[in-house]
């Protein structure tokens, strides 16, 4: 790959890391996305950034899509070249942005997973075998009763939760704090959880759940321990924490049909993110008219509807 793509990269992740601050996390996103289309060029025999054009790109964006990429990933792709050609601009390494213009072709829309009721009805009932458990429990408990993210439930302190009022006090996206309520089940599984937690957190430790050595846990122990819980208790699919949030937004809206209560709970700037979940609601209800509705039914061996094979 010729120095002439590799050099004014490196110097544009070095800018994004020191001027920008971005994480490390971001600057290794930008540089992966980057070198493939830096590596796309040098195989293609171009040998500096302003030689390239908007048709190049577009041709660039086509491979991807071949390679089987999604709308969504290539979109990502897309911005990271903008971001960089603006770079190139400022430092006059280039004369235009040639990714402008140029639009990642449209995914069909990605619907989150959702549990069934009834299974984590069963995962949720499962009694617990030691303190750890009774913690994790808990944690799962108040996830699926308030829906909460990841981040909300690690960032829990003890007097976050108002056990006489049934409320939970959240940080979410943005730093926006809202107080959601705590189902009967939640407030159970706190009240076993505290005499534990007292024995186990550390002298002015704030958070509400606590590792063994008394600190904070972390996201990825609650990752992990959502994951041995499902394994353990035979869940049919793999447990982390945004399903039992989608499940918390699908059943309410399937109950309700208030999306703009969803929309609260779930503490979404924009409704249209809330929508979502109406799809999944009328895949269930589609579903379910398949299965009763006479005149959908379909006869199982010729492929007739039931009043066709009368």
């Amino acid at each position: 790959m010729p120095n002439e793509l590799t050099g004014p990269l490196a110097e544009f992740i070095r800018h994004l890391a020191s001027e920008k601050r971005h994480s490390p996390r971001t600057c290794d996103s930008y540089q992966r996305d980057l070198l493939r289309l830096a590596d796309w060029l040098g195989r293609s025999g171009f040998v500096a950034w302003q030689r390239v054009t908007n048709h190049d790109l577009r041709r660039y964006v086509a491979t991807l899509s071949r390679e089987g990429l999604s709308g969504r990933s290539i979109a990502r792709h897309l911005s990271a070249t903008r971001r960089f050609y603006q770079f190139l601009l400022r430092e006059k390494l280039a004369s235009d942005n040639p990714a402008l213009d140029i639009r990642a072709p449209k995914s069909g829309r990605r619907l989150p997973r959702v549990a069934d009721v009834d299974q984590l009805n069963h995962l949720l009932d499962g009694q617990p075998d030691d303190p750890l458990e009774v913690r994790d429990l808990c944690m799962f408990e108040l996830m699926y009763s308030s829906g909460l993210r990841l981040a909300e439930l690690a960032s829990l302190d003890l007097d976050t939760v108002d056990l006489r009022s049934g409320e939970v006090r959240v940080m979410g996206k943005g730093d926006k704090e809202r107080l959601l309520p705590v189902g009967r089940k939640a407030i159970s599984a706190i009240q076993a959880w505290l005499p534990y937690r007292a024995a186990l957190a550390n002298d002015g430790e704030a958070a509400l759940f606590v590792s063994q050595r008394g600190e904070r846990l972390s996201h990825r122990s609650i990752q992990a321990r959502l994951s041995r819980w499902g394994i353990s208790r035979g869940a049919d699919q793999k447990l982390h924490p945004h399903l039992l949030r989608h499940s918390f937004a699908s059943h309410m809206l399937e109950s309700s049909g208030d999306l703009r209560a969803v929309q609260e709970l779930l503490g979404h700037a924009d409704i249209a993110t809330t929508q979502v979940y109406t799809h999944l609601d009328f895949q269930h209800l589609a579903r379910v008219y398949d299965q009763s509705h006479p005149r959908a039914r379909r006869d199982r061996y010729h492929g007739k509807t039931s009043d066709e094979s009368s």
